[in-house]
Protein backbone atom coordinates (compact mmCIF):
# COMPACT_ATOMS: atom_id res chain seq x y z
CA UNK A 1 0.00 0.00 0.00
CA UNK A 2 3.13 2.45 0.60
CA UNK A 3 1.38 4.18 3.61
CA UNK A 4 3.05 5.43 6.84
CA UNK A 5 1.02 3.21 9.50
CA UNK A 6 0.79 4.71 13.27
CA UNK A 7 0.72 2.28 16.39
CA UNK A 8 -0.48 3.95 19.25
CA UNK A 9 -1.27 0.99 21.86
CA UNK A 10 -3.36 1.78 25.50
CA UNK A 11 -0.42 0.56 28.03
CA UNK A 12 -2.40 -2.59 30.05
CA UNK A 13 -5.22 -1.53 32.82
CA UNK A 14 -5.51 1.75 31.12
CA UNK A 15 -8.52 1.22 28.63
CA UNK A 16 -10.87 3.49 30.75
CA UNK A 17 -8.80 6.30 28.61
CA UNK A 18 -9.89 4.44 25.67
CA UNK A 19 -13.06 7.01 24.31
CA UNK A 20 -14.20 4.39 21.61
CA UNK A 21 -14.79 2.18 24.85
CA UNK A 22 -16.42 4.75 27.05
CA UNK A 23 -18.90 5.98 24.34
CA UNK A 24 -19.78 2.73 22.84
CA UNK A 25 -19.26 -0.68 24.86
CA UNK A 26 -21.95 1.07 27.34
CA UNK A 27 -24.55 1.13 24.12
CA UNK A 28 -23.48 -2.48 22.67
CA UNK A 29 -24.29 -4.03 26.17
CA UNK A 30 -28.11 -2.49 26.12
CA UNK A 31 -28.34 -3.44 22.76
CA UNK A 32 -27.55 -7.14 24.14
CA UNK A 33 -29.15 -7.04 27.17
CA UNK A 34 -31.70 -9.74 27.53
CA UNK A 35 -30.65 -11.10 23.83
CA UNK A 36 -30.57 -14.62 23.42
CA UNK A 37 -26.96 -15.02 21.50
CA UNK A 38 -27.73 -18.16 19.78
CA UNK A 39 -25.69 -17.57 16.93
CA UNK A 40 -22.76 -15.34 15.60
CA UNK A 41 -24.88 -14.09 13.07
CA UNK A 42 -27.39 -13.06 16.24
CA UNK A 43 -24.78 -11.34 17.81
CA UNK A 44 -23.25 -9.20 14.42
CA UNK A 45 -26.78 -8.38 14.23
CA UNK A 46 -27.53 -6.73 17.50
CA UNK A 47 -24.52 -4.85 17.38
CA UNK A 48 -24.90 -3.48 14.06
CA UNK A 49 -28.24 -1.37 15.32
CA UNK A 50 -26.12 -0.05 17.90
CA UNK A 51 -26.01 3.53 17.57
CA UNK A 52 -25.98 6.60 20.25
CA UNK A 53 -27.76 9.43 20.59
CA UNK A 54 -24.98 11.34 18.99
CA UNK A 55 -25.39 9.32 15.80
CA UNK A 56 -22.43 7.46 16.28
CA UNK A 57 -23.22 4.13 14.68
CA UNK A 58 -21.63 0.73 14.89
CA UNK A 59 -20.32 -1.37 11.66
CA UNK A 60 -19.86 -5.31 12.22
CA UNK A 61 -18.04 -7.70 10.03
CA UNK A 62 -17.48 -11.61 11.00
CA UNK A 63 -13.84 -12.76 9.66
CA UNK A 64 -14.47 -16.84 9.32
CA UNK A 65 -10.55 -17.06 9.12
CA UNK A 66 -8.42 -19.38 10.81
CA UNK A 67 -5.14 -17.61 11.40
CA UNK A 68 -1.68 -19.40 12.26
CA UNK A 69 -0.10 -18.48 15.50
CA UNK A 70 3.28 -18.10 16.16
CA UNK A 71 4.41 -16.61 12.52
CA UNK A 72 7.16 -14.11 12.80
CA UNK A 73 8.05 -11.47 10.03
CA UNK A 74 10.76 -12.25 7.42
CA UNK A 75 13.61 -10.27 7.33
CA UNK A 76 12.86 -9.22 3.69
CA UNK A 77 9.72 -8.08 5.20
CA UNK A 78 11.69 -6.26 8.01
CA UNK A 79 14.15 -4.61 5.62
CA UNK A 80 10.89 -3.26 3.70
CA UNK A 81 8.77 -1.97 6.72
CA UNK A 82 11.25 -0.14 9.24
CA UNK A 83 10.04 0.83 12.74
CA UNK A 84 10.44 4.25 14.03
CA UNK A 85 9.66 4.71 17.52
CA UNK A 86 8.20 7.72 18.66
CA UNK A 87 10.47 9.56 21.69
CA UNK A 88 7.41 9.88 23.73
CA UNK A 89 6.77 6.04 25.13
CA UNK A 90 8.41 4.38 22.76
CA UNK A 91 7.18 0.79 23.46
CA UNK A 92 3.92 1.45 23.05
CA UNK A 93 4.10 4.59 20.40
CA UNK A 94 5.74 3.93 16.87
CA UNK A 95 5.51 4.15 12.75
CA UNK A 96 5.63 1.33 9.91
CA UNK A 97 7.16 3.51 7.44
CA UNK A 98 7.20 1.37 4.05
CA UNK A 99 10.00 2.23 2.26
CA UNK A 100 9.40 3.92 -1.18
CA UNK A 101 10.02 1.74 -3.89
Amino acid sequence: MGIEIRIAHYPPYTSKYNPIEHRLFAQISRTCRGAILDSIETFRDLITQTSTKTGLSVVSTIIDAVYETGRKASDAFKAQMPIRFDDYLPQWNYVAQPQQT
